[in-house]
């Protein structure tokens, strides 16, 4: 079995997750804004899976996509993404 090793004051980087579709412009703007901050992200593409739209629709409460979460900390969608960049509060979940 595979285990992460973790030392005591290392700052473990945040995960992001981002609920998409295929044939979504806001999807793809809001991963343009994460690659140009150079932050990785988890991409679940609702259109392939229908179990995962569930999930997502459970978890954000939205039937839109992009959902996106850091931390299982829900942002919302990609207007919500750049009002959180514009106010300078996206990048202190990278600090």
């Amino acid at each position: 079995m595979a285990s992460s090793q973790f030392t005591p004051g290392e700052k473990m980087s945040p995960t992001v997750l981002i609920y998409s579709s295929a044939t979504c412009p806001y999807c793809e703007r809001a991963k343009m804004l994460f690659k140009k901050k150079n932050i990785s992200y988890t991409e679940i593409r609702i259109d392939l899976d229908p179990e995962k739209r569930i999930e997502m629709q459970n978890k954000a409460h939205r039937q839109t996509v992009p959902q996106i979460f850091i931390n299982d900390h829900h942002i919302g969608g990609c207007d919500d993404l750049y009002a959180l960049n514009a106010a300078g509060q996206l990048d202190k979940f990278f600090e």
